[in-house]
């Protein structure tokens, strides 16, 4: 069996969970990693045990889907880069609302103009976790869902925070209150004269926090407190057809990263299955995800 080719763009929390999961799948391999800053590659090795490391992805040999594990901010700069040149993309884009419209529709007219896919939001929130909200809305298409996150490190929040000029090192927990509220706890280690509150006022009026309770801290050391590990509960009540009071549970406690990877790298896969364009999760059919003959998963799922 031909395995096609998979490009890991970042190397952070996700990206070194993305590679494994890469190895794990029957019908792909790793093609290379790309750090996008040649600061980076100075520091680190030119090759991850048997994989390339380089800063161009035309430095690899032929690669079929680049797998994005860069901050959602940096994805509607990037992605089109690679989808320019017919290489399909996968991120895990995770600004909710009018932004990730805006991304699909940008992306879906230069996917469709050089051939390539992109499947952008396919992380577990937004990712698989959209797929489980919309199936709770089919059982029951009138009501409520409330999601709940955490308690939990949460990853693209943690990212938004190092991205602040003063800021050394970042963590922002995830903590919830019910019904689909949230209070964000930060912790922050500033570097030298910088001015913590004034860092805290960025924390809190970032888009990121500015709708959740948020509440930073100044600490001597992130690293002692990190702990990837994130979950979710989502619970629905509703109507099915006349009939009121019909609820529905959803629960995971994951490892944030290894999650959001496992879906991304199924997602890489869901890209050579389908017309160019731009998908979130919700626009492919789910058997296109994982690997197998079809008749044999709709035998073992159905």
């Amino acid at each position: 069996m031909t395995k096609f080719r998979v490009a890991v763009v970042g190397f952070g929390n996700v990206g070194r969970q993305v590679v494994p999961a890469i190895k794990e799948s029957p019908d792909m391999e790793v093609a290379g990693i790309i750090l996008r800053d040649p600061k980076k590659i100075d520091s680190t090795k030119k090759r991850v045990g048997d994989i390339p490391v380089v800063t161009d992805i035309k430095e690899l040999e032929e690669v079929d889907v680049a797998i994005l594990s860069i901050p959602s901010r940096a994805v509607p700069e990037v992605a089109p880069q690679y989808l320019k040149m017919g290489i399909n993309t996968v991120d895990s884009f995770d600004i909710h609302g009018d932004s990730v419209i805006e991304l699909r529709k940008n992306l879906d007219h230069i996917g469709k103009m050089h051939n390539s896919v992109a499947v952008i939001s396919a992380g577990w929130d937004p990712g698989s976790d959209s797929i489980v909200r919309t199936l709770l809305e089919v059982v029951a298409p009138k009501g409520l869902t409330y999601t709940n996150f955490g308690p939990g490190m949460s990853l693209g929040h943690t990212v938004a925070v190092k991205a602040i000029e003063g800021v050394e090192d970042a963590l922002s927990m995830t903590i919830p209150e019910g019904t689909g509220l949230h209070k964000r706890l930060v912790y922050v280690k500033i570097k030298d004269d910088y001015d913590f509150e004034k860092i805290s006022e960025t924390v809190k009026n970032d888009p990121y926090f500015i709708h959740d309770e948020t509440h930073v801290y100044k600490v001597d050391d992130v690293k002692s407190l990190i702990d990837t590990g994130h979950g979710v509960h989502m619970e629905r009540k509703g109507v099915s057809g006349i009939t009121h009071n019909q609820r529905m549970e959803f629960i995971m406690s994951i490892c944030n990263p290894a999650a959001a990877a496992q879906v991304m790298v199924s997602a890489a896969r869901a890209t050579l299955r389908q017309n160019p364009g731009c998908y979130t999760t919700l626009e492919i059919p789910l058997i296109d995800f994982l690997y197998g003959q079809r008749e044999q998963l709709l035998k073992r799922l159905i």
